[in-house]
């Protein structure tokens, strides 16, 4: 095989990029901002030339779906989304949709321009498009596998916080974009002191797309490949496609490429604990009941009291904050004890299922989604995004109800 040739990366006052011979075929790597009219120029700029048959691009295919066919969100099925334990992932990808909205429109560009700007212009050419990016649901459940379950719910809590945060956008934020990436900027007041957050989203897709690239070279017929990446990733990318300069077959490649995809594809094995644990706190809770009967009516009854009026009230007043059909609030408020004591179901299913039968979103919500999504107001406005505020606000409740009515039963117990 051919040696690899290793250039720096260009810092003129345009893009950043870089090119590599490899494999015999040629690759340029352009980083991009991807809120940026620039990146987009750019993009068009290099395609213009007609020096690429083939556009690689940093697009999962879920996420090129939604950008080819907005409406693709009219078509979920909200209570399988429920059913299927995918609400904190929608309720994650519209919060990072949001925030690349908010920013955009408060600098008159397009969100993902240089994206489309490649696609349009690669279908025009009839240049083959290639999808390098991790699909960002198996990245967003990589970074959750990483952390405990309180820094899940700061996660998807942070990310609603950037939408409903009323501080406008710097330019110094659109800046650095061209030196991160889109999910790092997001979640950089997670990932900046937590290597468990930034290994799944930017080094790992660093390795992906470099392994993405080798796939290319190797298995298709296009000789000068063009890569639109967001410029956080140029350099990383650049390292990884370095790591395998002693390969010395396009076979031994591409097997190497395929390894890595497959490793960096696989789900997090889920441990036992996390699954015990609520069965554990169910244990101790009715122990904890038995015990107060066995000194006491009076004091069960109590106990049990305590335990309703704790738990219902915090998750009613989780589902009344997302702003839920009355019906919602009463239903969170007699189903949060129960299901608390339940954990093959949680209050928000129950409470999501509710909001749905009172209030049925219509094609126009889904379809306004996206777009509503990009101020707080339109949480609530909307049917679909509210019914994903009163799942996650009614469930939070219920969780912190646990814990607050747990301590009080212990306290009366003991006291």
């Amino acid at each position: 095989m051919e040696k690899q040739e290793a250039i720096e990366i260009e810092n003129s006052k345009e893009e950043p990029i870089f090119r590599r011979q490899l494999a015999g075929k040629s690759i340029t790597v352009l980083g991009t901002a991807h809120v940026s009219k620039a990146s987009a120029d750019k993009v068009h700029e290099l395609l213009a030339t007609g020096s690429y048959d083939g556009v690689a691009i940093e697009l999962c295919p879920s996420r090129y779906n939604s950008m080819i066919d907005p409406d693709s969100l009219a078509k979920m099925d909200l209570f399988q989304v429920f059913k299927e334990g995918k609400a904190s992932m929608v309720i994650a990808s519209l919060a990072l949709g949001a925030y690349q909205q908010k920013m955009a429109e408060e600098f008159g560009i397009e969100p993902g321009a240089e994206m489309r700007m490649a696609i349009e212009q690669a279908e025009e050419m009839k240049s083959e498009i290639h999808l390098i990016d991790r699909e960002v649901g198996t990245t967003l459940k990589r970074v959750y596998g990483n952390v405990p379950w309180w820094t899940k719910m700061g996660i998807v809590g942070g990310l609603l916080g950037t939408v409903i945060s009323s501080e406008k956008v710097s330019e110094e934020e659109i800046e650095r974009l061209k030196e991160g990436d889109i999910l790092e900027t997001t979640f950089s007041q997670f990932a900046e002191e937590a290597k468990e957050l930034y290994e799944p989203l930017i080094d790992e897709r660093d390795q992906y797309m470099a392994a993405r690239l080798e796939q290319i070279v190797t298995s298709s017929d296009n000789q000068s490949i063009l890569a639109v990446v967001g410029a956080g990733h140029l350099k990383g990318i650049e390292s990884y496609l370095a790591k395998d300069e002693q390969i010395t077959t396009p076979e031994e490649l591409h097997s190497k490429a395929q390894e890595t995809i497959n490793r960096l594809d696989a789900l997090p094995k889920k441990s036992r604990w996390p699954k015990l644990i609520p069965w554990i706190i169910v244990a101790v809770l009715i122990t904890g009941f038995a015990i107060g009967f066995n000194k006491s009516t009076e004091l069960g009854v109590q106990l049990i009291i305590y335990w309703v009026l704790i738990n219902g009230s915090l998750s009613a007043l989780g589902a009344a904050l997302a702003k839920g059909h009355p019906m919602t609030v009463i239903g969170a408020f007699f189903a949060a004890p129960l299901t608390s004591l339940n954990p093959t179901i949680g209050a928000g299913m129950v409470t999501a299922a509710i909001e749905l039968y009172f209030r049925k979103p219509n094609v126009g919500d889904f379809s306004a989604l996206r777009k509503d999504t990009t101020h707080v107001s339109g949480w609530w406005k909307n049917k679909v995004a509210r019914t994903l505020l009163v799942f996650f606000f009614s469930t939070i409740g219920s969780a912190i109800g646990t814990y607050v009515a747990g301590f009080k039963i212990f306290e009366s117990l003991v006291g």
